[in-house]
């Protein structure tokens, strides 16, 4: 039977320390949150790279302490990055990014490489288990590499990733493999060469600020093709709901005036019709037909409510209309 996920799959970075140590009374409290919300079966996505394994360390933990059968929760693991000694003062993975880990990350992608992280990531887990498998940014694996040769071998590895996560499918041990990454094209890539996926995840790709027209020709073949499509990353990396960081560097009023007019007339219609920005981001990322799911992600428990209704509430036309006389999307745009 196809996955179909819920409309909120919920993140779980922020259990892994990122970009600071959050308590673990919190951390459960998050835990708790997506249990209770996510009615009828929560789905979480984490990472083996999400704290050098600690996020998936804490899922586990917290939901053994609030009794959650295996079978009542969907966990997705997105593979390619394995638990080692930390050695250094600091863990190397992603240096400034990641807080108060007592272990390290190294990156493992191939055929083997997948299966191990795969078998850690269960175990890590201690209890519960992956059903929803992928290859972790595969985008930014090739494009780290030196030369083009390297290049073709990178993405060669991948492609041997994904030979195991299909045998792991069809071994019964997977409910659905897919991808995530920041980059489109290297799905576009994937499919392209025979891949099957069941699922895509778009990060930082279509949103209410950016949503170019190639992307939305590419999800609908997509959809076309039976793969079920996950926004996230819907806030340019926090920007469009007042956050310092746009795709992930620092912005500022003197470099980026252009940013910053745009986000200032967003958010001075959202205030004239009581619109929360981050509802607004959204609604509008799960407008088109081929978007079946937003991935949202937090380190506050009181937001998990906030989310859930973010994704399941309609904003009214008028507010569409106010957003596209103010030159903020498209007239157009066919969704909304």
């Amino acid at each position: 039977m196809k996955w179909a996920p819920p409309k909120i799959i919920f993140g779980s970075s922020a259990l892994g320390n990122l970009y600071g140590v959050v308590e673990d009374s919190a951390k459960r409290a998050i835990v708790a949150e997506w249990i209770a919300r996510g009615k009828p079966t929560p789905v979480i996505d984490s990472a083996g790279k999400y704290g050098a394994g600690l996020a998936l360390e804490c899922i586990g933990r917290f939901l053994g302490e609030l009794y959650v059968p295996p079978e009542a929760v969907t966990i997705s693991n997105k593979l390619g990055w394995k638990r080692v000694p930390l050695r250094t003062d600091e863990p190397t993975f992603e240096p400034g990014a990641w807080f108060g880990l007592e272990h390290d990350a190294e990156q493992c992608i191939g055929y083997e490489g997948i299966l191990e992280c795969w078998r850690q990531g269960n175990e890590l887990l201690g209890g519960y288990y992956a059903q929803v498998l992928s290859v972790h940014d595969p985008d930014e694996f090739v494009s780290a590499a030196a030369s083009e040769a390297e290049a073709g071998e990178r993405y060669r590895q991948v492609l041997d990733a994904y030979r195991a996560l299909a045998e792991l499918r069809d071994a019964g041990e997977a409910l659905a493999v897919g991808v995530g990454a920041k980059d489109w094209r290297i799905i576009r890539r994937l499919v392209d060469d025979g891949v099957a996926l069941d699922w895509v995840m778009f990060a930082n790709a279509f949103t209410l600020f950016s949503h170019p027209p190639e992307v939305m020709a590419f999800m609908d073949t997509l959809r076309s093709k039976g793969i079920t499509g996950i926004n996230s990353a819907v806030f340019n990396a926090g920007f469009l709901t007042g956050g310092k960081y746009f795709d992930y560097r620092v912005v500022d009023r003197a470099r980026d005036p252009e940013l910053f007019a745009w986000r200032d007339a967003f958010m001075e219609v959202c205030r004239e019709h009581g619109t929360d920005p981050a509802h607004a981001c959204c609604q509008f990322a799960l407008s088109p037909p081929a978007v079946a799911a937003l991935a949202l992600n937090t380190s506050r428990a009181e937001r998990v409510a906030d989310n859930v209704r973010c994704v399941s509430e309609a904003l009214p036309s008028a507010f569409w209309k106010a957003i596209k006389a103010r030159g903020l999307l498209e007239d157009d745009y066919p969704y909304l």
